[in-house]
């Protein structure tokens, strides 16, 4: 069976409309949303959702938002952009984490966690009547671009708001945000956010 062309598919979207529509996207953090903003500020009108109960550590929370924050004071296309900030609730992810504490990076609590934030961003935008919603998540290459646009497409029909169909780390979009955060210096994690993702960069640099 050949794979979806996500981008192919993001493109052909693109060129069919006449006007912006609304997104509400979801950011993780402001590297990954660089190059997203970048790309798709000129056929939307976007409102950027900072919403990572994954996040354990409340400083980390606090700097992540305040870097997207800086990054969209700082880049030029930042005022034509809203932020909608939400509550931090890392309880949720510790909840929804629970009997899954010794899964593998990239496995079954990875795809809770992204059903979490994503569905949070669906209820968001289905009260805002956005055209349609997304995350920036796909960008990374350690992300499963079929997992997150499997769990976006489920919730869409839940929600009844269409799912951006993306793979952002396509046209070299992980470069370009790379390159974009060396250009504004933007703070780059080299963890996802959640504590298990942070011993498990903490094992690898033991050994």
């Amino acid at each position: 069976m050949n794979r979806r062309n996500y981008q192919k598919e993001l493109d052909e979207l693109l060129a069919s409309f006449s006007e912006k529509k609304r997104l509400f996207l979801h950011c993780c953090c402001a590297p990954c949303s660089s190059y997203v903003l970048e790309y798709l500020h000129d056929f939307f009108d976007i409102t950027v959702f900072f919403y990572n109960p994954n996040i354990s550590e409340a400083s980390e929370y606090q700097k992540r938002k305040e870097e997207l924050k800086r990054f969209l004071q700082t880049v030029p296309f930042g005022k034509e952009i809203h932020m909608q900030d939400a509550d931090y609730e890392p309880e949720l992810f510790e909840k929804m984490a629970k009997g899954h504490e010794n899964d593998p990076e990239r496995g079954p609590r990875c795809a809770k966690c992204f059903r979490l934030r994503l569905e949070e961003t669906a209820k968001y935008a289905k009260e805002g009547t956005y055209d349609y919603f997304c995350t920036t998540l796909s960008i990374s290459p350690h992300k499963n671009a079929d997992l997150l646009m499997q769990i976006g497409e489920e919730l869409s029909e839940n929600y009844g708001v269409p799912y951006l169909p993306s793979d952002f780390k396509k046209k070299n979009g992980y470069k370009r945000s790379i390159e974009l955060s060396r250009e504004y210096d933007l703070y780059r994690q080299d963890f996802c956010g959640c504590r298990f993702s942070k011993k498990a960069k903490e094992d690898m640099r033991c050994e």
